[in-house]
């Protein structure tokens, strides 16, 4: 496997590659959105919040031992996320904030819709914040960045909706969002679905693995360092098409146990196909990880 040296450096190029990305793919999706793109361009480089960012990468990373939760997971998760509901409107899937009344309507108490504006600052509020509740603990993380997301909220959507109502309906929709991400917890909206499911994106060369696991040699970590990159497009017979494009074949042990499993637990699924491959497709042979290894102190280790 990789020393650490070349770990940090090899993460370093990827990270920066995957920010600038995120970053543009955001730009270029919220500039269709006012009410978006305000909040955008007010969070992306805001003190306070890249501070909780930082904060939650500090103590998942440097002193928990987790993978990594800070800015450039939270971009890749939002723009991922905002990519796939852009693709579900285009096949003329409304979000459930557009559908709310026509869905309570049945059992009297109504809950005002929303527009699709509405949706995108859903998704994207979501996204950012999903993972802040890592610098209290990672134990119930998405309960602690629920509840560290509230004044966040309150302080940023105030000024856009003065109707009280319809403010608490956004932010309940956003907390739904956050509280459900974890893949033992049911989304039941498409908008959490799509956060949950982008949040199961973020695997590219081993971005899925803690850093101080990479050096060891087991099935987790090689699969991790097999994905090459992850693709998000129209599908072939579904709206959506994730492929992950693998440079060696157990790399699908990392689809299984990370992407499938927040696939399942929403309601999104149906309109998402997703296919792994090794690349390029034409090579018979994987891309050697694993050279050599000896057992030393109960302990696998990886020799060249």
């Amino acid at each position: 496997m990789l020393s650490v040296e070349e770990i940090r450096k090899w993460r370093e190029a990827i990270d920066a590659s995957l920010l600038t990305r995120s970053e543009e793919t955001i730009d270029n999706i919220v500039s269709k959105y006012p009410k978006t793109q305000g909040v955008w361009d007010k969070l992306r480089d805001d003190s306070f919040m890249t501070a909780q960012w930082d904060m939650a990468d500090y103590i998942a990373v440097t002193k928990m031992g987790y993978n990594a939760h800070g800015d450039i997971h939270a971009k890749v998760v939002t723009a991922n996320a905002l990519k796939m509901l852009d693709l579900l409107l285009e096949a003329g899937v409304q979000p459930d904030i557009v559908r709310a009344t026509q869905e309570t309507s049945e059992w009297g108490e109504l809950v005002e819709s929303g527009d699709l504006g509405d949706a995108h600052l859903i998704v994207l509020l979501a996204g950012l914040l999903h993972d802040i509740g890592n610098q209290v603990n990672r134990s119930d993380h998405n309960l602690h960045s629920e509840i560290l997301a509230i004044p966040i909220l309150d302080d940023v959507i105030t000024p856009i909706y003065l109707d009280e109502r319809k403010r608490g309906i956004i932010r309940g929709f956003i907390l739904h969002c956050i509280y459900t991400h974890m893949e033992s917890i049911p989304s039941y909206t498409l908008e959490a679905s799509l956060v949950k499911i982008a949040d199961g994106t973020d695997m590219t060369k081993g971005r899925g693995r803690t850093p101080y696991e990479m050096g060891n040699v087991n099935i987790h970590c090689v699969s991790a360092m097999s994905i090459g990159e992850v693709e998000i497009a129209k599908g072939r017979e579904k709206p959506i098409g994730i492929t992950i494009n693998m440079t060696n074949s157990a790399g699908v042990f990392q689809v299984e146990e990370i992407l499938y499993k927040k696939l399942t637990a929403g309601v999104a699924g149906k309109y998402i196909e997703i296919s792994a491959q090794t690349v390029p497709e034409k090579q018979s042979i994987d891309e050697r990880i694993v050279y050599k290894i000896t057992v030393e102190k109960d302990k696998f280790v990886h020799t060249r």
